[in-house]
Order: structure tokens, then sequence, then C-alpha cells
């Protein structure tokens, strides 16, 4: 009787020792609201390995993502917060893990000219328009059209005058989670008038897992021999200028923290890095490695691979510790990067750049991929 009491008792243990590493999902409930007259909600993506991903339809946003360090231990290393309510009424960064459109990144004094008209979007940061407006992609109910154990499809029909844009642009895009532990996004999205467009994803990472403090020991490597200078409001000036020499050449590796306070006009006026990195690519439209953060503590490595000419590294230079993240940390200055793959910013505005004006009959494509390896 005593060995089968204590069979019985090593019974959980064991099992609990061969369930894998823990990961602590987020509750269903705290997302189960109505938005618009549409249902929000939290879904999850696992995949074989044990990795898994929280992602809500409020914004298409990713909300947690747990990968393993060199040891086996699972953290979550993006950042956002616990509940729905944080999203909506959020003191601090508005754009965490969201989708972005219809044109993400800055256009100048919010204005562009498309076929001889003339279109004012909201002007609301420092004059320009960022992200698309004010009620854009990051603050809109998308449609899930389907799940699966590892993947979501989301959908969502912008109407032409949103945000001033023009053209009824339908917009589909799928979050995976690889069994080789990759987050892949891909975006298709047709129009039914001329419109630009210029999609990515505004997910914060910290490989150390959010909340873990900064992201300066991080070490970063780009694949880009230039980068685009803006002026004092984050605008391009239209040049593309060498990274070599500078603060801004990554194309070895190297510390984020290492000349991010330099005394650099670019870095003054990014108050860090906050530019668009030309990537020196192969072709135009494969999938090719673009830049890799390796973080020495835990050995986490995220390599980032895409179909798109640019990329936008931001070192989270405006977190001021005003908003508190998943695990009751604040977030700081500094606690997070983002590496959204994009056009160039202002490209309606710039006709050397690559173009980002969708016409009726044509598909615009991208594929984004954050690939986590261990090294």
């Amino acid at each position: 009787m005593k060995r089968l009491l204590s069979l019985c008792f090593l019974l959980p243990l064991l099992v609990g020792c061969n369930s894998g590493p823990k990961v602590t999902l987020l509750p269903d409930s705290q997302f189960d609201t109505i938005i618009d007259g549409k249902k929000v909600a939290l879904y999850t993506l696992k995949n074989a390995k044990g990795m898994a991903m929280q992602v809500t339809n409020y914004g298409a946003r990713v909300v947690s993502l747990w990968a393993p360090d060199r040891a086996g231990k699972m953290s979550d290393v993006v950042l956002g917060y616990k509940d729905i309510h944080s999203y909506v009424n959020n003191p601090g960064e508005r754009f965490l893990g969201a989708a972005i459109g219809r044109y993400g990144n800055r256009i100048a004094n919010g204005k562009f000219t498309l076929d001889g008209k003339e279109y004012q979007l909201a002007a609301y940061n420092n004059g320009q328009c960022l992200h698309g407006g004010l009620k854009s992609f990051d603050r809109v109910v998308w449609n899930v059209d389907s799940v699966m154990p590892n993947k979501i499809c989301f959908s969502y029909l912008s109407p032409d005058g949103e945000e001033n844009f023009p053209g009824n642009l339908n917009v589909k895009m799928t979050y995976e989670l690889t069994d080789n532990d990759d987050f892949e996004i891909n975006y298709t999205a047709t129009t039914d008038k001329a419109t630009p467009v210029n999609l990515t994803n505004h997910t914060f990472f910290n490989l150390k897992g959010e909340g873990n403090g900064d992201i300066l020991a991080h070490e970063l490597t780009i694949r880009a021999s230039h980068f685009t200078p803006v002026d004092s409001l984050l605008i391009p000036t239209g040049e593309l200028k060498e990274t070599l020499g500078t603060p801004f050449d990554f194309q070895k590796p190297r510390q984020i923290g290492s000349r991010i306070d330099m005394d650099d006009p670019q870095l003054r006026n990014g108050q860090g890095y906050d530019h668009n990195w030309v990537l020196d690519r192969h072709t135009d439209k494969n999938l090719e490695w673009a830049a890799t953060v390796f973080e020495p503590g835990t050995g986490r490595q995220l390599e980032v691979w895409t179909t798109e000419p640019g990329l936008q590294f931001y070192s989270g230079n405006f977190f001021d510790g005003a908003a508190t993240g998943k695990s009751g940390q604040p977030y700081d200055y500094r606690c997070g990067i983002a590496l959204e793959t994009q056009h160039f910013p202002d490209s309606p505005n710039h006709p050397d750049f690559p173009n980002t004006i969708l016409k009726p009959g044509e598909t615009y494509q991208q594929t984004c991929v954050y690939k986590f390896r261990i090294k």
C-alpha cells in the first residue's frame, strides 16, 4: 500500500517533468469583449517544439511569444499588455505587437499627391502621419477567417476614404508558428483605386525576456550598407547615406548600446536609432536575410528575413516607464526593439524611392519571417 501511495504521489511530478519547459499563457477571458460591434478574442498558437504565441484580433497584435534559451528555459520575449483594456486605453506605447497599415511609418505633413489629387491625412505626430493615422490597422478588429493549432488567418477591408486614403483595400494576413521555431507573416492586398500601401508588424522584442531590462547589450547585425537619413521630424531627406564609418554601420555584429549615445546629428534626430536601413538585396522579391539580433546571456538569437527593400530599426527611445507590461514590470527606456520590414518612409513624396502605390488589378505581396535560434 505504501508503495502504491508513493507512486501516486510521484506520478504528477513525473508528468510535470515530462511536460516540457514552463509556458505561462494569459487567460482568454482577459481579452473577451466587443469593440465596434465585433468580437475580440485571444488566440493561442503552438508548434511541435513547445514554442507558443498568443495573438488578439484587436489590431492583429502579437501579445506574447515564448522562446527557449540555451538552457531550455522558456521566456516571453515580446512586449505586451495583460488584458484588452490596457491595449485600448494604454498610457504608453500604442503600437505594441500590432499590424501596421495602411501606410507604415511616416508621411510628411500627412500629405501626398496621387493622380493629380492631393490627399490630407491626419497629421498628429509632430505634424506627420504615423503608421496610417489616428484609427489605423492597429485599432480595428480584424476578421478571423480560420484558426489552426499553429496558424491564424486574418482579413480586413479598409473602406474607401478610411483615414482619407483612396480605394477599398482588401487585406489578408497570416501568422504561423512553424516547427522550425519561425514566426512567419504573409500579407496580400488588392484595391479598386490606386493607393499607397506599406504594411508591417510592430512587435517589440527583448531576448532576455519582456520586463527584464534594456536591450543595449543585444548584438545586432543588419545587411545594409546605406540608410535613409532623416530631418528633425524623422522624415527622410531623400538621400541614401553610406553606413560605413557611422554609428549606423551594423554590417558586422555590434552591441546596440555601443554607439547609441554618440554625438551624431542623426542619433540626435531619432533620440537613438529610429531609422530605415536600405537592405543590400540580391533580388527584388525573394525572401532574403536582413538582420540578426543575439542576446549573449540567454543565447537567444533572432533572424529577420524579408521580401521588402527596407528595415526600420527602432531602439525603444520613447519608453518612459508609464506603461506596465504583462510581468508587472514597467516598460522603461529602451526596453525593447522593433525590426519592421517595410518600404521606405514617406515614399509617396519621394519618386526615387521604391514604389508603394498599389493599383487595381495588382496584388500586394509581402513575407516577413522572424527565426528564433539558440547560439
